[in-house]
């Protein structure tokens, strides 16, 4: 593991260098200029952006519950980017990164209730202006009531907030009318896809489709085909959820009192809700995005341009089913921040890859463009990942910073700050009395052995620690977003459950002699 300097950021320049960058990040521009990279052929891109699918569901990964047969081929044919991340595990900050290349701090989509700041900068925007036919169809959900369409795409076709999966008088908005959804959101969506991608002409004009689903999204509702088909299988309950006798000495104590919670096993969404059903469903709604992949690279082959296009799967952000006795999302652990990744195109890198490198949703923006021959704009903090793809080694991140930022809504979940690197993790807390944490993600990949505290860490605690804030100086993320609240605030326990009393101070907080000997 490399230890960088603690100003070691590297920003891309130019689609084939990658330089330090020792100054501010360069503000986003208010003009949309492409600039064309010289001698390159623009190829279509189609990315497929699914809600809440947490890394390792697909079926390729031997997950007890997903099948995932389309997934599955574009990982055969493409590449796994097995370690992709998120800048903030949550729906609209994580839309908000994909969509313009910027850490949360930067676009300041901090939660889902806001709509985007006006002026911010979509990278299809700059597809739309060099030419490009552009399409984005599905939800949107930065704000949590708009739908109205946006700059940077030539279709639009989304609905309000989370949307419904089943039709019950909603509407979805296209091209700015209010069009009643006739189906399963799901398929519909895909229907919208396809039909688009059918009035496609590639040889006269590159085309860029963003597929965004609501799936899988709570409460998971699958389509009636699927409905049922997974509910007589087993899984095993995370090992992470079990409180053991390590962990109430050495975890933070906010995690240990987040079970009781709207987050928390012991009271999810205040409720009683049978999280291993719940599993099951989430497994079977995914199972029709899975067909969705199947419908669109169908279309893309009968067009003759499946082997000449790249498509792109990946989710907002990941999910728990009992890790750390929590569910949902949000927190910095594995399987909150860590998301699917795959992409196929033939025509351009081989199939079969498995990536390692940390990649970010924030890396989307600029491989996109450089995958449609454009200069990629030199504010973006993501990096294009087409050199992974074509088997070059660049220089590449270090680290790559988390951040969550406190929502009144629910309470229990801290401000959260980490740095990830490709095999530890570091975890602080702002504005909390508690204790940080250091996992080896190499050894302890269930994230269940807290080192901050072991004496042969000391010295990586305190370099990465050094490093994750000086990243943050750098990039502008020192200054912490607010917003005024709004909505409902979850902030429940469940008596029967404990709900009555607090977690103890983790061991190394509490002490059996006074150890400042200067007070008189």
């Amino acid at each position: 593991m490399k230890f960088p300097t603690p100003l070691r950021i590297f920003v891309v320049t130019s689609f084939l260098a990658v330089t330090p960058s020792w100054g501010k990040p360069l503000p986003v521009p208010s003009t949309i200029q492409p600039e064309r990279l010289s001698g390159a052929k623009p190829r279509n891109v189609v990315f497929i952006l699914s809600d809440d699918h947490r890394w390792d569901a697909m079926s390729f990964m031997n997950h007890p519950l997903a099948e995932t047969p389309q997934m599955d081929r574009l990982a055969a044919e493409g590449a796994h980017l097995r370690n992709a991340l998120v800048t903030t595990s949550l729906c609209s900050p994580s839309r908000a990164s994909i969509l313009t290349g910027l850490y949360t701090f930067r676009h300041r989509v901090i939660d889902n209730q806001r709509p985007v700041p006006e002026g911010t900068v979509y990278f299809p925007q700059y597809l739309q202006k060099a030419g490009y036919a552009t399409a984005f169809i599905g939800k949107w959900h930065m704000g949590s009531s708009g739908d109205r369409p946006q700059p940077g795409f030539d279709r639009w076709v989304s609905f309000r907030g989370q949307g419904q999966y089943l039709p019950t008088g909603n509407t979805l908005n296209v091209d700015g009318a209010d069009v009643p959804q006739q189906g399963y959101i799901t398929d519909e969506l895909t229907d919208y896809a396809v039909d688009w991608l059918k009035q496609q002409h590639a040889a006269e004009k590159p085309f860029f489709l963003y597929l965004s689903h609501k799936a899988v999204h709570a409460n998971f509702t699958p389509a009636e085909r699927h409905a049922g088909q997974f509910a007589d299988r087993a899984w095993q309950r995370a090992p992470s959820e079990a409180v053991t006798a390590e962990m109430t000495r050495h975890q933070p104590r906010w995690l240990r009192d987040q079970r009781n919670s709207w987050h928390g096993v012991d009271f999810p969404y205040h409720s009683e809700l049978d999280i291993d059903a719940y599993y099951r469903a989430y497994a079977e709604t995914l199972s029709a995005v899975d067909d969705s992949i199947g419908r669109v690279m169908a279309q893309l082959e009968t067009m003759g341009v499946a082997d000449d296009t790249l498509v792109v799967y990946m989710g907002d952000n990941g999910f728990m089913f009992g890790e750390h006795g929590l569910i949902d999302k949000r927190v910095a652990y594995e399987a909150s921040i860590r998301v699917p990744m795959l992409m196929r195109c033939p025509a351009l890198f081989a199939g079969g890859q498995v990536i390692d490198e940390v990649v970010a949703n924030i890396d989307i923006a600029p491989t996109v463009m450089e995958m449609m021959g454009l200069q990629a704009p030199a504010h973006f903090d993501g990096l294009s990942v087409a050199p992974l793809l074509r088997g070059e080694h660049p220089q590449w991140r270090d680290y790559f910073l988390y951040v969550y930022y406190w929502e009144r809504n629910f309470p229990q979940s801290p401000t959260v700050f980490a740095l990830r690197g490709d095999r530890y993790k570091y975890i602080t807390y702002y504005g909390l009395w508690d204790q940080d944490e250091l996992y080896d993600l190499q050894d302890d990949p269930d994230e269940m052995h807290n080192l901050i505290q072991h004496p042969d860490q000391q010295t990586r605690v305190a370099t990465m620690a050094d490093t994750m804030f000086a990243m943050m100086d750098e990039l502008g993320g020192m200054q912490i977003p607010l917003n005024a609240p709004r909505g409902r605030t979850n902030n429940l326990r469940y008596r029967s459950r404990g709900g009555e009393a607090a977690a103890d101070f983790p061991e190394s907080m509490v002490v059996d002699q006074p150890v400042n000997a200067n007070a008189h």
